[in-house]
């Protein structure tokens, strides 16, 4: 009997070193997974920083020069105002920055329009990976995100009676009268008073 109970007792080591085993794998493999996890999250804010430039360098350049450049052109400022018409640029350079500042590549930056305003979609990878675990694909793979980034209009047109101004009301109350005669006036709106830029839903 004392022998029987001594085998049983050697039987269980190797029991134990399994189930050790693979709960220490198990545990590795929940570490791999999150460093995944955080990779990909690093790979969306690159995107959602690429997409968010390329869209503010147009609204600020292409966009504004547009708006401006139509005030003495008739009613054409009305359509630049509301994004009747789409400006030309792309903001290529400012969103492979933003990709470069978040240890990312640029790989494709598309035009597109959502709710027919002017958007941009980037694509980025990231320039680093998940990191060495018991996963050997965390070591080699790069995470890979994507980004839609739109503008959108703030302001409102109400039709009048004729004027020499061009007026118009934008969000949060603000009332704007501009001389057309007038254009170097530096009370003039700015970009970001007359476009919201933000991540498409």
């Amino acid at each position: 009997m004392l022998s029987r109970q001594g085998d049983d007792r050697g039987q269980t080591i190797p029991i134990y070193v399994v189930v050790v085993g693979s709960l220490l794998f198990l545990a590795f493999a929940y570490f791999a997974f999150a460093q995944a996890a955080v990779a990909r999250n690093g790979a969306q804010s690159a995107a959602d920083a690429s997409a968010l430039a390329a869209a503010q360098e147009v609204r600020n350049g292409e966009l504004m020069t547009d708006f401006v450049g139509s005030l003495d052109n008739g009613d054409e400022w009305v359509q630049w105002l509301l994004l009747e018409k789409l400006p030309q640029g792309m903001g290529e350079g400012a969103a492979a920055q933003l990709a470069s500042d978040n240890k990312s590549t640029l790989n494709v930056l598309a035009p597109t329009t959502v709710k027919n305003y002017p958007a941009f979609e980037a694509s980025i990878t990231t320039n680093y990976t998940a990191g060495k675990s018991v996963l050997p694909v965390t070591s080699t793979s790069h995470a890979k995100a994507h980004a839609v980034a739109v503008i959108e209009p703030r302001c409102s047109v109400t039709p009048g009676g004729a004027t020499d101004f061009i007026e118009f009301d934008c969000d949060g109350g603000r009332h704007w009268k501009i001389d057309p005669k007038h254009l170097d006036d530096p009370a003039l709106p700015e970009a970001k008073d007359l476009f919201s830029v933000h991540l498409a839903e």
